[in-house]
């Protein structure tokens, strides 16, 4: 099993692969959405500003923060490779530890996890407050 997800900026986009070979190949979607935050880079700049001077912004995944919270959040590593395409970053995502991100606009502690037990129970918590 791939610990650690690298790919680095210069390689291009992939092109014309299924599904399947997005979603459910060695690295579970994470390339896919990485290669998609370097499109929204393009298609929306001011995004690309603000993830690159350290915000949390609202994005498809879990993990961005639109306002200031008590506590922690928990945010999904799909987010993560995301944020780090829109930043105009390498990919690189250890697949076996967290990794935290404070939001500089709300000063949240954002902790992206591959452990699913931890998001799921995360959800439930925020769904109830």
């Amino acid at each position: 099993m791939t610990v650690n997800f690298f790919r680095s900026i210069k390689e291009p986009n992939r092109k014309g692969l299924t599904w399947e070979e997005l979603w459910k190949g060695f690295d579970k979607g994470l390339i896919a959405c990485w290669e998609r935050g370097r499109e929204k880079s393009l298609e929306n700049p001011e995004l690309s500003r603000l993830c690159k001077n350290g915000e949390l912004p609202v994005l498809a995944w879990k993990g961005g923060v639109d306002k200031k919270i008590k506590g922690k959040k928990y945010g999904s590593l799909f987010y993560l490779a995301t944020w780090q395409g829109l930043r105009g970053e390498d990919l690189n995502i250890n697949q076996c530890q967290d990794t935290t991100i404070i939001c500089t606009k709300t000063e949240v502690e954002v902790i992206f996890t591959p452990n699913l037990l931890t998001y799921e129970t995360s959800k439930s918590e925020e769904l109830e407050s």
